[in-house]
């Protein structure tokens, strides 16, 4: 019996590399506001299929620090209270998925995490921060 050679190109693997069986789906997330001021998250996709995800989370403020935070909720449209005495979310009493905390201004970080299907928001849960705009719907699909 005799084997065949198969050869494949650097791009042919790179290909196979980046699909959803071997890499896991990016989002690029900008923190953007400054204390003071209208604060809020942006999202290169609001939405993403289900499995592993990696935020990839920029801090755009010059001087504020920030944090994202992943909320799974329990279901569509709940609106996650602020505790008016810490103004900011109780984290204890939410499931959340992971976090990217402690961010400098200009700085990054990542998180990759699996993510099931349902909504989730991604917040900013430093004091005042969510009352200022820090919160963005996010929804994983079957």
């Amino acid at each position: 019996m005799r084997m065949k050679k198969v050869y494949l190109s650097v791009g042919a693997i790179a290909m196979m590399l980046a699909s959803p069986a071997f890499a896991a789906t990016k989002v690029s997330v900008e923190l953007i506001g400054e204390r003071g001021g209208k604060m809020s998250i942006k999202l290169d996709k609001n939405e993403v299929p289900a499995g592993e995800i990696t935020f990839d989370v920029v801090n755009a403020a010059m001087q504020t620090p920030h944090e994202m935070v992943v909320i799974k909720l329990d279901k569509a449209g709940q609106k996650l209270e602020v505790d008016p005495d810490k103004n900011r979310v109780d984290e204890a009493k939410l499931n959340s998925m992971g976090e990217v905390s402690d961010l400098k201004a200009g700085k990054g970080g990542t998180l990759t995490v699996n993510l099931e299907p349902g909504s989730y928001e991604l917040i900013c849960n430093l004091k005042g921060h969510v009352a200022a705009g820090m919160v963005v719907p996010f929804t994983v699909a079957k």
